[in-house]
């Protein structure tokens, strides 16, 4: 089987080959053994034993020319060996199996690919709403984005051992309320969709803004993020917030270089260096923004998407197109009505009309409880009292920011604003 593929090399060389193949195709090849078999942990447990069997034969025989099909061929085997020797587990399986059968979706049904890419109906039970909002962003950066669990507990800054266990019970979850491996129907998907792309957001965020540690960015996850945005596209390539959603990331990962200084401190939009925003990458992005936004009304995610266009178009803050951002909030306030979406609008009034109409916009929103534990709000009112004169306000609304603020970076920064003006605004 593996004789008519690359010649014999180093083992470092097989084990990369590995690696790149799991990777890649761990997400094709977990999904098409799920389908098969009905069971998450089986599924995972025969994938790695596959992976340790490429690790044993690839160094002495060859990497195989389709080794994704190798890995599957091999991970079936194995799942069967299991299933002859466990008769109970069998009949357990059994009942599964029976269910995903009679909700059964065909996937590639002209045979052009390696492996037939059953990822969104993994997508959709790993973001079924019957799991708690964190289970399923870390069953789908387990099961998806193929990372360690390890590797996901550090993503949600949780020792493993409470990532295991919460990563257990998901999976007892699927098996016991007998959730099936499928794609909604026609009539569920308007109501199931919106569920799977929270996910992926969810991930790009905490990448993009970490919620704390030392780095205000965590590069490493908003770029899984996109790449899982990448495959709900592909996967729905008629899906206009699917292409919402990926044009949203990669207009704001565009900017990912410019967004701190040498010493990973923050670095505000008006004060990043354009030049070294990624111009391939914003291209790329607007064209999905025209699709996200032809062919009916608009979802939230083309209308971020918009907004970061706007952004990423014009030459400096001054040249923005303020009066057209802050239009497309008022388009989504009213897609998803939102106290963080309305500080958001309260600034491009602000750079629309002045600092004192932001002002009054973000004190109107002032009862609002969610705006008591987020910082940006806070920041915010800082940022315009300072442009108003206003330098003890100013403060007060900085140190309430400090409170609040999860990274060190972020931290830093507001330090520096209180330091800031005749005096110092922390005497103010």
């Amino acid at each position: 089987m593996v004789g008519e593929g690359a010649s014999p090399g180093e083992p470092e060389e097989a084990r990369a080959a590995v690696e790149a193949v799991f990777r890649e195709e761990r997400g094709l090849l977990l999904a098409s053994l799920v389908r098969r078999f009905g069971d998450l942990d089986l599924a995972e447990e025969v994938t790695s034993e596959a992976i340790e069997a490429a690790l044993r034969h690839w160094p002495a025989e060859g990497v195989p020319a389709r080794p994704g099909a190798w890995l599957l061929t091999t991970a079936r085997r194995k799942a069967v060996d299991r299933l002859r020797r466990d008769q109970a587990y069998a009949a357990r399986l059994a009942v599964l199996q029976a269910d995903a059968e009679r909700a059964e979706v065909v996937a590639d049904p002209a045979g052009h690919g390696e492996l037939p890419d059953e990822r969104l109906q993994l997508f959709f039970t790993c973001a079924h709403p019957a799991l708690a909002a964190e289970d399923r962003t870390a069953l789908t950066l387990r099961c998806l984005a193929g990372l360690t669990t390890p590797e996901v507990a550090r993503a949600f800054l949780v020792p493993t051992a409470t990532m295991a266990q919460r990563i257990v019970r998901a999976k007892k979850k699927i098996r016991e309320a007998r959730i099936p491996f499928r794609v909604p129907g026609p009539d569920e998907l308007p109501e199931r969709l919106p569920g799977v792309l929270q996910v992926v957001y969810s991930v790009f965020t905490e990448g993009y803004a970490a919620s704390s540690g030392r780095s205000l960015q965590r590069l490493d996850l908003a770029e899984e993020a996109l790449r899982l945005a990448r495959i709900l596209h592909r996967l729905l390539p008629d899906g206009r917030e699917a292409a919402g959603l990926l044009a949203l990331l990669l207009l704001v990962h565009a900017r990912r270089a410019a967004r701190t200084g040498p010493e990973g401190e923050p670095v505000l939009l008006e004060d990043q260096d354009r030049g070294l925003w990624d111009r391939a990458m914003i291209e790329e992005g607007r064209t999905l923004v025209v699709h996200a936004l032809t062919g009916g009304p608009a979802g939230p995610y083309g209308v971020q998407a918009a907004i970061a266009a706007l952004h990423d178009e014009a030459a400096d803050v001054e040249s923005t197109d303020w009066a057209q951002i802050v239009a497309l909030y008022d388009v989504l306030l009213t897609l998803t009505p939102s106290p963080v979406v309305a500080v958001n609008r309260a600034v491009a009034v602000a750079m629309r009309d002045g600092p004192g109409a932001g002002l009054a916009l973000l004190d109107g929103l002032g009862g609002e409880p969610r705006l008591r534990t987020y910082g940006p709000y806070a920041v915010a009112r800082g940022d315009l009292l300072t442009r108003l004169g206003r330098d003890g306000e100013a403060a007060a609304a900085y140190r309430e920011a400090l409170e609040l603020a999860g990274t060190e970076p972020e931290r830093a920064a507001l330090r520096r604003k209180l330091g800031e003006g005749p005096g110092g605004l922390a005497g103010g």
